[in-house]
């Protein structure tokens, strides 16, 4: 049986989207797994996690200017104060499932994975567990 790996990533802005490819690759090749799946799963409801480009910084602004832009901080019932950052994080979602092959992660060229964080600044975990198929 393969363990559930962990880290913790800090974040330093209320809403900000931090590459953690490296070090999801680092808890996957820790299982020594050749080939399966690697889920990546964040236990946290205002930050959330996805796949995107990750060779120009300018996609991931994009992407938080315009889930601001669709789900603006205001006035809603919740009383916290960050029912936007619920809601962005459910729009992203909360785990993702990636193939894993020759003992890589099958990402595209441009791909990165994020921890998409919507209410911070805040220290968030990330889980990983890869599931083999041999």
């Amino acid at each position: 049986m393969i363990p559930v790996r962990s880290f913790d990533v800090e974040t330093s802005t209320r809403s900000q989207m931090v590459d953690i490819t490296a070090r999801v690759r680092t808890a996957m090749k820790q299982s020594g797994a050749r080939h399966g799946v690697c889920v990546v799963y964040v236990p946290h409801t205002t930050a959330g996690i996805t796949v995107n480009e990750s060779a120009d910084p300018a996609v991931a602004a994009d992407i938080l200017e315009h889930l601001e832009k669709l789900v603006p901080r205001g006035r809603y019932r919740h009383r916290e104060g960050n029912a936007d950052a619920h809601i962005k994080a459910s729009l992203m979602g909360f785990s993702l499932a990636l193939m894993l092959e020759e003992g890589e992660l099958s990402l595209g060229t441009w791909q990165g994975i994020f921890l998409c964080e919507f209410d911070g600044p805040r220290r968030r975990r990330v889980w990983v567990k890869v599931i083999p198929d041999d």
